[in-house]
């Protein structure tokens, strides 16, 4: 399996992985009930449920391309955990999310013992972290959603022990300002990035597959979570879908107030919510990047997802 992570437009992306080999499906299999964890920390740090997924898919990459460098007498959690925090990291600068180094270097790197360290954040609360900088809201999550000692996120984050608890307390005390507000602002479409949504839905539920084909740039990428990362005419992903038995359909709707496409599969006469799909829209209204995240089940209660139209 031969790839090369790649940053385009603000997203870290697996190049040329093509159908993933046995061995990484087999790691995937072994850290499988670290995944919910993993994803509900990245996606609350990227503030969005998919753009989660994408950062977990290239932490669990570069965590098996990096497993000879792992010392086997420690636990694996932490260590991909990490990597994770890293490719979080990363992925915020190119976002051009500002790391405020100054304002964090002018501020006291220690607090007096006394100092409470706070209760847990709840869960509405947890989704404001998104306005807090990389660093507080990193502790603030690993804390008091995740429960990390002090010594754990001092040494994810490469930072003192001092530096956490002063990092939690200007994180907390913004948290309390913020209650009551609504989270940051989904990310804007446009009316004609909504009609390409629209098309590719109705096209998809029409088997109109060669319509579908007219909406996709030559040389769009394909990511089927889990299981496929590569070039979209080389991946074959209509054809899966035209040949399956199973009944599938996709509906349009909302996931974290950005307009989505939903997934959904026939069981015993009602359809069910089985994924998400993704698309990513050239300026000039082709779609350069499918990703399916049917495989990823832990994705559909980690945010908002709201149906939009009639699933009947």
């Amino acid at each position: 399996m031969r790839a090369e992570t790649r940053l385009r437009k603000g997203k870290w992306r697996m190049e040329d992985t093509g159908k993933f080999e046995a061995r990484y499906l087999a790691f995937l299999e072994t850290i499988g009930p670290l995944r919910p964890r993993l994803h509900r920390y990245c996606a609350r740090m990227t503030g969005s449920i998919t753009d989660g997924e994408d950062v977990v898919q290239d932490a669990l990459f570069r965590a098996y391309r990096s497993l000879e460098t792992w010392d086997d007498s420690r636990p694996l959690a932490p260590w991909i955990f990490r990597i994770a925090h890293n490719q979080c990291i990363d992925f915020l600068r190119s976002r051009g999310v500002r790391v405020e180094t100054e304002a964090a270097a002018a501020e006291p790197d220690f607090v007096e013992p006394a100092d409470p360290i706070g209760p847990a954040i709840g869960p509405a609360i947890e989704h404001l972290v998104l306005n807090l900088p990389p660093k507080e809201r990193a502790c603030v999550l690993l804390k008091d959603v995740f429960e990390y000692s002090l010594e754990e996120i001092a040494e994810l984050v490469e930072s003192t022990v001092g530096g956490v608890k002063a990092a939690l307390n200007r994180g907390r005390s913004k948290l309390e300002s913020l209650q009551g507000r609504p989270a940051a602002p989904p990310r804007v479409s446009t009316p004609e990035n909504k009609q390409i949504l629209r098309l590719y839905v109705d096209r998809f539920n029409n088997r109109d597959w060669e319509g579908l084909r007219e909406l996709i740039s030559a040389d769009a990428r394909l990511l089927v979570a889990d299981r496929y990362s590569g070039s979209f005419a080389a991946g074959g992903y209509l054809g899966v879908y035209s040949r399956m038995q199973v009944a599938w359909r996709l509906t349009l709707g909302e996931v974290d107030g950005e307009p989505s496409i939903i997934l959904l599969n026939e069981r015993n006469g009602e359809w069910e919510m089985e994924g998400i799909v993704r698309l990513d829209i050239g300026a000039d209204g082709r779609i350069e990047q499918i990703s399916d995240y049917q495989h990823c089940p832990w994705i559909l209660t980690a945010g908002s997802i709201v149906v939009r139209a009639s699933i009947a």
